[in-house]
Parts: C-alpha cells; structure tokens; sequence
C-alpha cells in the first residue's frame, strides 16, 4: 500500500506542477497581451500553455484511474476476506500452535508471523519499535527454533500443503 500511497503523491506532485505552470503562463499571457509583446513570443507561450493543461489533464485522468484501481483492488480484498474467514483463522491457529510447539518466545512469534506476511526485517523493526539488529536476531531464533533453513523454508512449511500441486 505504500508504494499506492507514494504513487499518488508522485502524480499529484506532477499535476500540480502542470497547473502551477499553466496558471503562470496564463497569467505571463495576459500581462504580456497588454504589453505589445510580439505575436510568436505569445504563440510560444500559447504552446506552453496548452501542453502544460493537457499535462495536467493527463495526470488528473490517470490519478483517477488509480483511485478506480486502489477501490477495486480493496473491495476484492475484503470479499476474498470475508469469503475466508474462517480458512485465515484456522490457518492462524495451527501457526500459533506450531510457535508454540517450537518453543519461540511472544516477540519471536510476533517476529515469524510478521516474516510469514513478506514485511522486511527493517519493517518488523519499525512496526515492532526496536532495532533492526534485535529483529534479525530474533528471526534466527525462529529458524534455530524450528530447524528451517530461513523465510522461504519457515512459508513453504505452513504453505506447502495448501496449495495445489504442479501435477508431478
């Protein structure tokens, strides 16, 4: 989501920027008309002008089809949400267990559910308040504890069976 967020900003940024030139352009058109400058400096200018409000049309267009996606993109995941309900929690009961069967401590835990969700290390740390350090310590107990070799051994352990094979 953040890099959605980012995205947004970035074309809202650019948008603005295309009507804060169409705005002065229009503004440099009007003062120059009454000053007798020459028709092809207003021609000029004119280009600039139309370039920059179709810039900003663009730019406005495409947010809104961002939007469009972002809304679309939520509404499927609350659907597929509350159409699995009940799998998600089951799933997260046999994790917890597992956890607990390995031995891990609550911030372990806290750190292999957060690992489980794909968030780096350094996110875990942010969301967690603590080091990054502390966090990738806390991450090898969790492999040490349950004897995977790293990320993608301790998800395939809980995911592996879930998902529907190659047909090999």
């Amino acid at each position: 989501m953040s890099d959605d967020v980012s995205g947004r900003r970035g074309l809202l940024g650019i948008a603005a920027l295309f009507g804060a030139i169409a705005l002065f352009i229009g503004v440099d058109l009007l003062t120059d008309r009454g000053e007798g400058v020459g028709a092809v400096h207003l021609a000029a200018e004119m280009i600039v002008l139309v370039a920059a409000s179709f810039g900003l049309g663009a730019m406005l267009w495409r947010l809104g089809r961002l939007r469009r996606a972002l809304a679309d993109a939520r509404q499927d995941v609350g659907r597929w949400q509350e159409e699995n309900r009940a799998l998600v929690q089951g799933l997260g009961l046999a994790i917890a267990r597992q956890f607990s069967a390995w031995g891990l401590s609550d911030a372990e835990s806290d750190v292999g559910l957060l690992l489980l969700k794909g968030l780096s290390l350094q996110e875990i740390a942010d969301l967690r308040e603590t080091s990054e350090r502390t966090v990738r310590e806390q991450a090898r107990a969790v492999y040490r504890k349950s004897q995977l070799a790293g990320r993608n051994a301790l998800s395939a352990y809980f995911l592996e069976d879930l998902l529907p094979g190659t047909g090999a």
